[in-house]
């Protein structure tokens, strides 16, 4: 039960894939101008990665190893991921067309997500167990929610403030990213690998 705690609060906030590792850059700029936005993706990337993480194990445990095909790994994950996606996105489009717009390019975008794919790798290359996995997968991808969430309604509070021209938009963005980044850094004893 401790190695559980443990491997949560590593993958929440001591190793957190989006300002620790700095993977999935891409939709957490992308997709966090609005807290609703963010935390539609965040939806989808927890959906997302729990379930490749659980998928991929299984069959990098008990297809790709029986059968000594280890190194198409990363392909069989890809897949995985992609087919994960396409579920995620027909999902949203028949529940949710306002959100479906929104995320636009960013939600087919998660299947190159490279914090997806870094977590199904990462619990292969720990030796995870499948519980381990799956509360790695659940937990990187909380994570990657918690980061898009708070960048989010730091971005709105941010575009109601009076900035200088240079500062505007994307500067004001990144710079209050790697504040951010440097927050979570407080957490970093927490956990020793």
């Amino acid at each position: 039960m401790t190695d559980i705690i443990l491997i949560i609060i590593s993958a929440v906030f001591v190793n957190n894939f989006v300002l620790a590792r700095f993977l999935g850059i891409c939709p957490y700029l992308g997709v966090s101008k609005r807290v609703e936005t963010a935390l539609g993706m965040g939806t989808a990337v927890v959906f997302v990665m729990t379930l490749a993480s659980i998928v991929s194990w299984t069959v990098h445990y008990y297809l790709l190893v029986p059968l000594g095909l280890e190194y198409l790994q990363i392909i069989a994950f890809i897949l995985i991921i992609a087919a994960l996606v396409q579920l995620v996105e027909m999902f949203v489009q028949k529940t949710s067309q306002a959100l479906y717009k929104a995320l636009g390019i960013y939600l087919p975008l998660i299947t190159t997500n490279c914090a997806v794919l870094g977590v199904s790798i990462l619990n292969i290359q720990r030796k995870f167990s499948l519980i381990e996995t799956l509360f790695n997968g659940l937990a990187a991808s909380t994570g990657f929610a918690l980061a898009i969430v708070i960048f989010a309604g730091l971005r709105e509070r941010i575009d109601l403030m009076d900035l200088p021209k240079p500062l505007r938009g994307i500067s004001i963005g990144l710079i209050t990213a790697g504040v951010l980044s440097l927050a979570f850094m407080g957490f970093s004893g927490l956990v020793k690998e």
